[in-house]
């Protein structure tokens, strides 16, 4: 994969939560998607690094104000780019990943799997679900005081001419460009356990939320249970 450009703002986004933009990353067949990744404050004070983008000295300076990272995640089997070069950057971090990310990280130090079980530091703080396809497994993170859903790329809204050519009709086909988010079509079909799915959406729904964050699409921050329930409506009985 390719990178272009990178900016290196950390915004405050919710209540111990803050967001950073990324380069712009070619992946494959052409496809060019842009990077989003997120910071969340854990109840020991320190830090938890979602989906993390190029790490440059300028975003390294912005997150080492807020605090000590403790934890960085890789929420999917496709976003792990810059994993390895976090994981470096701060050998004390707990390194935690999806399913098949492992693999795809040359020389990745110890890296704790999700599971069922939260992560060591997330009782009270932080739930999570995890949805399986046959492309990708996702662990869809809640951060329970700022009410924030994290989704990777279960959910995408990516801008009209984001995508050009024969790539542009690809992506409306897929539900990667609409007017809504939308979980896009290819994921839709490869779920490996329909019913195991519904009950981690069912999940997903109970949860107190007020805001949902992706890595590629605006933050949603205005009746965001009635938008879960809408971009899932498809998964219900």
């Amino acid at each position: 994969m390719q990178v272009s450009g990178h900016t290196e703002a950390l915004t405050e986004f919710a209540p111990g939560l803050w967001l950073a933009a990324g380069p712009v990353v070619d992946g494959a067949m052409g496809f060019r998607f842009p990077t989003r990744m997120a910071v969340l404050s854990l109840l020991d004070g320190g830090l938890l690094v979602w989906s993390p983008v190029a790490l440059t000295p300028g975003l390294r300076q912005a997150v080492d104000a807020i605090g000590p990272v403790r934890q960085i995640v890789a929420p999917n089997g496709l976003h792990f780019m810059f994993l390895g070069d976090w994981a470096d950057a701060y050998p004390e971090a707990a390194v935690i990943v999806a399913p098949g990310v492992r693999g795809k990280v040359p020389d990745l130090r110890a890296a704790t799997e999700f599971g069922a079980e939260a992560p060591e530091g997330w009782a009270g703080a932080i739930d999570h679900v995890l949805i399986e396809t046959k492309i990708m497994t996702e662990a869809v993170l809640f951060q329970r005081h700022s009410g924030t859903v994290l989704f990777t790329d279960l959910l995408q809204q990516h801008r009209p001419g984001w995508f050009r050519g024969w790539r542009g009709l690809v992506a409306r086909l897929d539900g990667m460009v609409g007017a809504a988010p939308a979980v896009p079509r290819k994921f839709r079909v490869a779920l490996r356990d329909r019913a195991a799915a519904r009950n981690a959406v069912r999940q997903i729904l109970n949860w107190r939320t007020k805001r949902v964050v992706m890595a590629h699409g605006a933050p949603v921050t205005r009746d965001a249970p009635a938008f879960l329930a809408r971009a899932f409506r498809w998964l219900r009985p």
